[in-house]
């Protein structure tokens, strides 16, 4: 049984009553449907156990700051794709050589459905070394990545897996998945950080969800109310999208071997030919 499970049955337990039966009726007693604030106290705990769980867990792989870029004031409130929950926000985490920015809160317990499992039961992630100078940000300070391609491709990454209502099931049966973005010079970021070879002739660029695998764990142990997985989200050159869009599945997958092969593996690289 789960924690969520766990909590409301807890919460569903009838009250202690008088142990001297009352005259006046042979009636059982019912147990107490429970009460609002016990339903709210048991997503609450929920919810921190699954920020708990992904916590520990990149802490693990790298540095972890303890400030998150988030929104003033929720996208869902202002008509953007709404998350499991509102809280929509974005983390950095630093390796030796490289950084990763990752999302919180596409695997958050759904904020109006309860026993509905971990949220989308994923989070995504971009691992790249070329970050520009001006959006690193010194650790403790993330507000700079805002300005980066990196944090543009994912948060777009993003409100499209959530759209889509997640892709953990395309995942398992498909493998890793491919996603074209148009309108690449549309971009207020990317279209002046990433390189042109990045880009085909009709104004798109494309990543690849779910392969290469990392050099890390991506299955979250822990988590209260269903798995998790952290997908890598990575950067693909324009030849090797136009090679994708002829070839499907089996094009991804050799593909993926060819990034492998060549050292680059899940990581976005800018400063990398292509491999097709």
């Amino acid at each position: 049984m789960n924690l969520f499970k766990k909590l409301l049955a807890s919460l569903k337990k009838s009250t202690p009553v008088d142990a001297q039966p009352n005259p006046s009726t042979d009636e059982s007693v019912q147990p107490q449907a429970p009460s609002e604030a016990d339903a709210d106290a048991a997503h609450q705990a929920a919810f921190e156990a699954t920020h708990d769980c992904l916590d520990r867990h990149w802490q693990a792989i790298g540095t972890v700051g303890q400030d998150v870029l988030t929104y003033l004031i929720s996208p869902s409130f202002s008509g953007g794709v709404p998350w499991p929950s509102t809280r929509q926000a974005y983390q950095i985490v630093r390796r030796d050589n490289s950084i990763i920015l990752a999302t919180q809160g596409l695997s958050a317990p759904f904020d109006d459905a309860e026993d509905m499992g971990n949220g989308f039961e994923l989070e995504l992630f971009i691992e790249t070394a070329d970050i520009p100078g001006h959006a690193m940000g010194q650790p403790g300070n993330v507000d700079p990545f805002r300005g980066s391609w990196t944090f543009e491709l994912l948060e777009h990454v993003a409100k499209t897996v959530a759209g889509a209502g997640g892709i953990m099931h395309q995942l398992e049966q498909y493998g890793a998945l491919s996603l074209e973005l148009p309108g690449f010079s549309q971009s207020h970021l990317m279209s002046d950080q990433v390189p042109a070879h990045f880009v085909t002739d009709d104004d798109a660029t494309g990543v690849l969800l779910g392969g290469p695998q990392p050099d890390f764990p991506i299955h979250v142990d822990g988590m209260p109310l269903s798995p998790v997985s952290l997908v890598p989200v990575v950067l693909i050159t324009a030849s090797e999208l136009e090679y994708v869009r002829s070839g499907g599945r089996q094009a991804r997958e050799d593909l993926i071997q060819r990034l492998n092969a060549a050292g680059i593996g899940h990581r976005s690289t800018l400063r990398r030919d292509s491999v097709i």
